[in-house]
C-alpha cells in the first residue's frame, strides 16, 4: 500500500468509526472464518496450512477491535462438525493451529491484561485430548475474566447443539429417568414432556445458555448463508456478508459491518 492510501485509509476508517460510536454498538457479534484455504490459493501458497495460520493470526486484530468499540461477547467459528470429512492431514493441522492459538492465550498479555474470558464450545468429546486438556486450562485460567467473552466453536454444527439440548433437557426431565421416550406403555410420561418443552426451557441447555442472542452475524469470503451457525440464536439476528477472505478482514470491512447493522430497523419480530 502507498503512502497515499495509507493515509486515504487511515482517515476514511477514523471516520467510520467516529460514526459509529454515535449509534448503537452490538452487544454481541458472530463471525464466520471463511476462506483460508481459497486465500491460500490466491496467494499461491504451497500448502493450505499457511492460509488456516493467517486466519488464526486474524483474530486477535479483530478482537482488538472488538475491545476498542466495547463489544461484550464475541463468537467465532473455527472449526464445524463438517469440517471432520475433510482429508485427515487437513484436520490434524486445523486442530494443531487451535491447540497452538490457544496454548499461546493461557499466559498472553493481550488475554490476560484485557480480562478476555475464553470458552470453546461444541462436541469436545469429538476432540484430540491433547487439545481438550489446553481448552480446560484455558478456560479455567480466563474464567473470571468479563471485559470481552469469546466463544470459540470447535466441532460445533447448529443442528447438533439443538439436538444436545433436546437431549439433555430429556434427560433432566424425564419422570422415569429414562431415555427412550414415547414407547406404548409411556404416553403419560410424554404427555408431560410436550408441556414443558418450550422455548425458554431449550435455551437453557444451549451451549451459549449463558449468553445474549448475536445481534451480529459477519461472514467472510462472499459466501451468503449461514450452513449451521448458532441456528437457534440467530432468529433475530442481523446479517452481514463480506466478500473478503477471512485472513484479508480488514478494520474497514468490520467497522462496515457494524454500520450497516445500525441503519437496519431492529425490530425481533415486534
Amino acid at each position: 500500500m502507498t503512502l497515499l492510501k495509507k493515509i486515504i485509509y487511515y482517515f476514511y476508517r477514523e471516520g467510520l468509526k467516529k460514526d459509529i460510536l454515535r449509534n448503537k454498538i452490538p452487544e454481541h457479534i458472530g463471525i464466520i472464518l471463511d476462506g483460508n484455504r481459497r486465500y491460500a490459493k490466491k496467494c499461491g501458497l504451497e500448502n493450505i496450512y499457511k492460509g488456516h495460520k493467517k486466519g488464526a493470526d486474524k483474530l486477535d486484530e479483530v478482537l482488538s477491535w472488538c475491545l476498542e468499540l466495547n463489544v461484550k461477547i464475541v463468537t467465532v467459528w473455527a472449526f464445524s462438525t463438517d469440517n471432520f470429512k475433510r482429508s485427515t492431514t487437513e484436520v490434524n493441522n486445523l486442530f494443531k493451529i487451535i491447540k497452538c492459538r490457544l496454548e499461546c492465550y493461557i499466559n498472553s498479555r493481550f488475554i490476560n491484561d484485557n480480562e478476555i474470558k475464553v470458552s470453546v464450545i461444541g462436541k469436545k468429546n469429538l476432540l484430540p485430548k491433547d487439545l481438550t486438556a489446553v481448552i480446560d486450562k484455558l478456560e479455567k485460567k480466563t474464567q473470571n475474566y468479563s471485559n470481552l467473552k469469546v466463544y470459540i466453536a470447535v466441532g460445533y454444527g447448529g443442528r447438533q447443539e439443538i439436538c444436545d439440548a433436546i437431549v439433555n433437557f430429556i434427560s433432566d426431565n424425564n419422570p422415569t429417568g429414562d431415555n427412550s421416550l414415547c414407547l406404548s406403555d409411556s404416553v403419560g410420561d410424554c404427555d408431560y414432556l410436550s408441556n414443558i418443552i418450550t422455548v425458554e426451557n431449550i435455551s437453557k441447555y444451549l451451549y451459549l445458555k449463558d449468553s445474549p442472542d448475536p445481534d451480529l452475524i459477519i461472514r467472510t469470503s462472499g459466501e451468503v448463508r449461514l450452513s449451521g451457525f448458532l441456528l437457534w440464536q440467530s432468529a433475530y439476528s442481523e446479517f452481514y456478508f463480506c466478500d473478503a477472505y477471512w485472513p484479508e478482514f480488514r478494520e474497514i470491512d468490520f467497522l462496515r459491518a457494524i454500520r450497516s447493522y445500525q441503519s437496519r430497523h431492529l425490530r425481533a419480530g415486534k
